[in-house]
């Protein structure tokens, strides 16, 4: 959210908070003029359609969520510790509704009835953490601290499938501690030691 006023911020926490509430159809101006306290217009102002708002949420989530990965392998150079890192995270924004649930999860479900420009964005941030978790698996397997029955392409794909579906399944079950359960088995095997 950088070069934007405090309003336009201000617009875009309120936009992060109702799709993570409700989903992409679930809010409209009115509902974000009635939290942040402006007029409609003022919110046209700034996001001339709800698309154009939404596509500049996820492509500051999208680049958040980069930083965030970039400081996570600086911090924990080991790629074990940077899956777990990255699941414990995910744990913790599930445990605590005050925390921000990844709303391009949330998104990518509703992709069908999503404008392509939000799409376009959405798929950019699967894509982005692929590439990251790709790159963790490879790691692994080169150091021996991972142990693969796929590709790390493969591997990468069906960690974040994990993890976002442990989300999901966490929110229906009401249940934070179901993210836990469905992604340790994982983290486990990925550690196994093969004979």
């Amino acid at each position: 959210m950088t070069n934007l006023s405090t309003t336009a911020d201000d617009i875009l926490n309120c936009t992060r908070r109702l799709i993570a509430s409700g989903g992409y159809n679930g809010f409209s101006y009115a509902d974000i003029s009635d939290v942040v306290g402006i007029r409609k217009a003022s919110i046209h102002h700034h996001f001339p359609t709800k698309a154009d708002l939404v596509r500049e949420l996820v492509s500051w989530h999208r680049g958040q969520a980069e930083a965030g990965l970039v400081e996570l392998t600086n911090l924990r150079p080991d790629p074990l510790d940077q899956l777990r890192a990255y699941a414990d995270h995910w744990a913790a924004c599930v445990a605590d509704p005050t925390m921000s649930f990844c709303i391009c999860a949330l998104l990518a479900s509703e992709m069908p009835v999503l404008p392509p420009e939000v799409v376009t964005e959405v798929k950019a941030y699967f894509r982005s953490l692929s590439a990251w978790l790709t790159g963790v698996m490879e790691r692994g397997v080169e150091e021996g601290k991972l142990v693969l029955s796929n590709t790390p392409e493969t591997e990468a794909e069906a960690f974040m499938a994990l993890v976002h579906g442990a989300m999901l399944s966490a929110r229906a079950y009401g249940n934070p501690l179901v993210f836990r359960t469905v992604t340790q088995p994982l983290l486990e095997r990925l550690t196994a030691v093969r004979r």
